[in-house]
């Protein structure tokens, strides 16, 4: 068993509903879409001050949720990257905040 396991059966958590949380924690907001999009103008050569300050902010999202496989491979375990850590992390703390609960740390999911 996992901390991971632990934590979701502990917590009365459903992995679907930590998927689903994460769907929504995740999705790309105008503002995230926007430095994106001036990042881009900057490599393609346009300029001015406010583009370039622009590029340099970095997206508060990832744009990339969380998947059912790869839930699954943190409940058993496996070897996971340390942005797919984060990415657990941000979607049991928004199923945990949803119930009205404490958020968790990286250190009690892992």
């Amino acid at each position: 068993m996992s901390k991971l396991e632990d934590l979701l059966s502990n917590k009365k958590l459903d992995p679907r509903r930590v998927v689903a949380a994460s769907n929504k924690v995740e999705r790309r907001s105008r503002e995230d879409r926007a430095i994106a999009l001036a990042k881009k103008q900057v490599r393609g050569g346009k300029s001015g001050e406010a583009l370039e300050a622009l590029a340099k902010q970095k997206p508060a999202r990832s744009g990339k949720p969380l998947t059912a496989p790869l839930l699954s491979r943190a409940i058993r375990g496996d070897k996971l990257s340390g942005a797919s850590k984060q990415r657990v992390l941000r979607a049991v703390n928004a199923a945990l905040a949803s119930k009205k609960q404490d958020a968790v740390e990286l250190t009690d999911l892992f």
